[in-house]
């Protein structure tokens, strides 16, 4: 069996990670909003028409932050549309998805729910179809105290207090030709400097997202970056990535698609030299953060969602259902986040329910969690205080699309007296591995698990929701540290007690 070891040093930090890296995403596309986290019908409805069941799954991931109300959706939003009475609210073509939005759920509603789980809004503002004047109408609306035209708005709709909305998206992917209002980077840049400054006249302290490259396979990649940053640099707060992943990125070469957190990491690299170097060439003492707002596995509903009919309202699109594999490279991707910590102070996994997403629902029924839920709540939950360093001794492997790979793909989170490791073996033997701590003593394990499966292809579902599911596994403190078995492709969640 090959040996690794991994080394942490309680004084080598990458830095204290921001909650806001375990945020997610909802969107008004397919099922997310409507027979997903909303079904007035639904016997487990509350009051307000919201599921209790998938507020309890949202509730137990901890999810500190949650994008709203898009994605392509949002470059084509009236947010007018979702307020005020709900019978008197305009059904409309929604064209990002060619469906039907029907506003049944709009700031409010949503606002509501978001307290409900214990999450902030992060929200989008429409620069496509609309542009600066809105986005400043919407912040009055959702944040002013009262006595103006648009926050006594909000009040006569049944909000006196203001919904503190800390965190604006200034668009959607704005170099994708797909987006409405798709602008170039010049365009786009100058359109966001101009907005932020808008919502910063009302509130100094409220932060704000420019748009970055739609993927790292942009054509104009590298470019938008600099360009937008060279004009909105100095009143934005973030700089966003989008990343999804599937097999088709590594031409569905099984390994190469295991290693694709390689590829992830250097996409957050690039855009961090990118973001000081154009703060280098402004003579500014300011750091551009990222704010990796979508990312995933994205590739199994493709071509069903080919096949659904235009103009309905919430069809089932982008209904993923997730294997073991994807769970393995979602927890590697999750590491990367944990490990870049430094820069990324903002993530959201796209998306939370239904599409895309760790957690499915059917309507009039149950649900169930998917494989990717597992790695996004043993990081959430445990994962928050200071990003260890990890030294990491061990196999490596190469791929079709990677050489000299890192096996073990490691993160490690100090919380007080507590180490959280998630430990991903995406090699393809079993691995002997020691956990070392310098600069502390392991007094206990305090929880060792393992997600494995003998078939990378197996799921959950309705019928059978456990297939792939956490078990409990055995790890021995021994004077060289934390010894346990890592199988090939599996993911460990180990929590230590330290002194």
């Amino acid at each position: 069996m090959k040996k690794a070891r991994i080394g942490f040093d309680v004084g080598r930090k990458i830095g204290k990670i921001d909650d806001r890296i375990y945020g997610s995403f909802i969107e008004h596309l397919g099922r997310a909003v409507y027979t997903g986290i909303y079904e007035p019908k639904h016997p487990q409805a509350d009051k307000k028409g919201f599921r209790k069941d998938v507020a309890e799954a949202v509730r137990q991931l901890r999810v500190p932050i949650i994008r709203y109300p898009g994605g392509n959706f949002v470059s084509g939003y009236n947010w007018e549309d979702g307020v005020g009475p709900v019978e008197k609210r305009p059904r409309r073509l929604e064209l990002a998805w060619r469906t039907v939005e029907p506003n049944e759920v709009g700031i409010h509603e949503f606002a509501d729910w978001c307290e409900s789980v214990g999450s902030d809004i992060m929200m989008a503002v429409n620069l496509g179809t609309r542009g600066m004047d809105d986005a400043r109408r919407l912040y009055e609306y959702c944040n002013f105290e009262g006595g103006t035209a648009l926050s006594d708005l909000r009040i006569r709709n049944g909000r006196k207090k203001p919904f503190g909305i800390k965190v604006w998206c200034l668009g959607n992917e704005m170099d994708g030709e797909w987006q409405m209002g798709h602008k170039t980077a010049y365009e786009y840049g100058r359109l966001a400097a101009e907005t932020s400054k808008l919502l910063k006249l009302i509130d100094r302290d409220v932060e704000t997202v420019a748009c970055g490259s739609s993927n790292r396979d942009m054509p104009t990649y590298k470019h938008w970056e600099r360009e937008v940053l060279e004009q909105c640099y100095d009143v934005v707060d973030y700089l966003s990535l989008h990343q999804y992943y599937g097999p088709n990125h590594v031409d569905n070469d099984h390994r190469s698609y295991l290693t694709l957190a390689d590829n992830m990491d250097a996409f957050i690299r690039e855009v961090v030299e990118i973001c000081d170097e154009v703060g280098a060439k402004k003579h500014s003492d300011k750091k551009i953060h990222l704010s990796f707002d979508e990312w995933n596995v994205w590739y199994h509903s493709n071509e069903q969602d080919k096949a659904i009919r235009p103009w309905q309202i919430a069809p089932p699109q982008l209904e993923d259902i997730y294997n073991f594999e994807d769970a393995v490279l979602l927890a590697t991707m999750m590491n990367t986040l944990i490990n870049r910590c430094d820069r990324v102070k903002i993530a959201c996994l796209a998306q939370l329910v239904n599409v895309i997403a760790p957690i499915m629902t059917q309507p009039g029924g149950g649900l169930f969690r998917q494989t990717i839920y597992y790695p996004y709540y043993y990081a959430s939950v445990y994962g928050r205080g200071e990003a260890l360093r990890a030294e990491i001794d061990g196999p490596t492997y190469d791929c079709a699309r990677f050489t000299g790979a890192q096996a073990l793909h490691v993160s490690g989170v100090r919380n007080g007296n507590e180490l959280f490791v998630m430990l991903v073996n995406r090699g393809g033997e079993d691995t002997d591995v020691t956990i070392a701590v310098d600069g502390a003593t392991v007094v206990s394990v305090t929880e060792c698990s393992v997600l494995q499966h003998t078939d990378r292809l197996a799921v959950n579902s309705f019928e059978n929701p456990d297939c792939v599911a956490p078990r409990a596994s055995s790890a021995k403190t021994e004077k060289e540290g934390v010894r346990l078995v890592a199988p090939s492709e599996s993911v460990h969640f180990v929590r230590l007690a330290l002194r």
